[in-house]
């Protein structure tokens, strides 16, 4: 500690064909060097060119690089086989004790020279601490070639610095583009404001006119000539067709919804640091598996409401479906990783532990939520439902279900693609992501919106004499998921560079499962509000 060091030889390696091209494809790759240092990560800082006097700190540094020498146009691949660190501490006045506040690097390309044979005591030309000749940059760089020889050498900085311990992570999670979030609050608030505008206008004014002149019908002619959203009161509450899935996909959605909020509460103040790595996983992992009860307990209740009696069907059905499609699909994605020998593979006991977690404590939690959400007594409809249905008139081609789905998707999207982006850079770019405060905001944001565009849309389809608002009103906000998986794949080719099969297929499974997860989440939200607003207008007009 606060001891520099120069020049010192981690090894002496001579290449051959096959390590010669290995070396190349990770250069060609873009592959990065990780370390960490007292739980901090190694970063190399970078200029923004846009502002002089703020820095980038990408996760570790590239393996090599790929350029030409003057004069000729043949590329060649150099490795970085100089690293220089840059260790920051703050020095405590009291004790005089120090402790790291920042660990960097910068990495060279340095083709070393040594006068005679090699030995233990041989000293370079190129960086030799006696004679305080330091690695600068302008050394010839370090070819990687069959037959080539490299040595790996380092050097240790020590700079003190007036960040304290406790306030270490802050200059990693600085974020930059803070205007840029604010924007995208700005206008997803406008978006909120102009939707709240249309439903303040449906239920202040259209539906308190609806409802007086409804209530107000005195003669029996008066009440035959009834239109609009009244006509269908004897068919709203009838069961849909495959009210089973609807259960199960309700009850997942809660599940993801109780994980979600949570997390972000305790991420927004702060339990969930990065410094504690793995921390913000693991804590949604668990929570996942609490939730459970929740999830039961509402797709029971549910079932319940649309006179199901088998409700222990619906909650093996709950606690298996979503799991077992996020599980076969990410067990395919970790085999492609292992058949690349790479590390970022889950290890078979970590398998082992998350069905532990699923079956031991999910599935359980799941069937006892269901016990109680079937046992409690669910509401009475406020309006009794026909025998036989109503015949539904035919719709005009602007209120067909494909299309109200999709149009319903896409505010919902809008209000949070440009956090999307961020989020998407800092899985994916080795950048850090921390500003769950703004995200939590946009999260309250994407709920609002979720719930009054699908208040909207349903209104409108009451009014079209069409009571099949159960998967609609499900399927109108969760059509944002696949807005949200277009937006990945034009990501994957607009600002990514990856060319593996391999590495394509992990990006697109893992933005699949995301936009499942998103697409249960948006579509639960829609339901609750369509169901909550129906239940109020239908309460609120008397029908003899």
């Amino acid at each position: 500690m606060r001891e520099p060091q120069m020049c010192n030889v981690v090894c002496r390696l001579t290449l051959n064909a096959k390590t010669a091209k290995e070396f190349k494809e990770k250069i060609d790759d873009e592959y990065r060097v990780n370390m960490i240092l007292d739980n901090l990560p190694l970063v190399v800082p970078l200029r923004r060119p846009d502002r002089e006097s703020s820095l980038v700190y990408l996760h570790g540094f590239l393996v090599g690089l790929k350029g030409q020498y003057a004069g000729n146009k043949d590329e060649k691949h150099f490795v970085h086989n100089h690293l220089t660190f840059i260790v920051k501490y703050h020095r405590d006045p009291v004790t005089e004790m120090s402790r790291i506040v920042g660990f960097e690097v910068k990495p060279f390309s340095v083709k070393h020279e040594y006068d005679g044979g090699w030995d233990n005591t041989t000293r370079l030309t190129t960086c030799d601490p006696h004679a305080k000749k330091l690695v600068s940059g302008s050394e010839p760089p370090q070819e990687v070639e069959d037959k080539k020889e490299i040595i790996f050498t380092y050097d240790v900085e020590f700079q003190e610095s007036n960040v304290k311990w406790a306030s270490r992570w802050d200059s990693y999670l600085l974020m930059a583009d803070d205007q840029i979030h604010w924007f995208s609050i700005i206008n997803s608030l406008l978006i909120v404001l102009f939707l709240s505008g249309m439903v303040a206008m449906i239920m202040l004014r259209t539906l308190y006119r609806d409802i007086s002149k409804y209530n107000q019908l005195e003669t029996q002619e008066e009440a035959q000539e009834e239109s609009g959203w009244k006509l269908v009161h004897g068919d709203v509450f009838r069961p849909p067709s495959n009210s089973d899935l609807l259960c199960v996909y309700v009850g997942t959605g809660v599940q993801f919804f109780g994980m979600i909020l949570v997390t972000m509460i305790f991420a927004a103040l702060g339990f969930l640091s990065p410094s504690n790595r793995g921390g913000l996983m693991t804590a949604m992992l668990l929570l996942w598996v609490l939730m459970g009860l929740y999830g039961g307990y509402s797709s029971a209740r549910l079932y319940k409401m649309l006179k199901g009696t088998e409700w222990k069907r619906i909650a093996l059905k709950t606690a298996f479906m979503f799991p077992a499609t996020a599980f076969a699909i990410f067990s395919v994605l970790n085999a492609l990783i292992w058949g690349q020998r790479s590390s970022g593979a889950v290890p078979f006991g970590t398998m082992f532990a998350l069905v532990f977690l699923w079956f031991c404590i999910s599935v359980p939690l799941v069937f006892l939520g269901g016990h109680f959400g079937y046992k409690k007594p669910v509401t009475e409809d406020p309006v009794k439902t026909n025998k036989i249905a109503r015949q539904i008139p035919e719709q005009p081609w602007y209120m067909n279900s494909l299309f109200s789905i999709l149009i319903g998707g896409i505010l919902p999207f809008g209000a949070v693609f440009i956090e999307l982006f961020f989020i998407l850079t800092s899985i994916w770019l080795h950048q850090f992501y921390y500003i769950f405060g703004f995200l939590f905001i946009v999260f309250l944001i994407l709920i609002v919106t979720c719930a009054e565009i699908t208040i909207v849309l349903c209104y409108f389809q009451l009014c079209s004499e069409d009571y099949r608002w159960w998967w609609r009103s499900y399927l109108t906000s969760g059509s944002s998921a696949l807005y949200l998986f277009l937006y990945a794949a034009f990501y994957f080719f607009t600002k990514l560079e990856i060319t593996k099969p391999v590495s394509g297929v992990l990006y697109f499974g893992y933005m699949l499962l995301l936009s499942y997860g998103f697409f249960v989440v948006t579509g639960t939200i829609g339901f609750y509000s369509c169901f909550w607003f129906i239940k109020l207008i239908y309460a609120s007009v008397k029908i003899d």
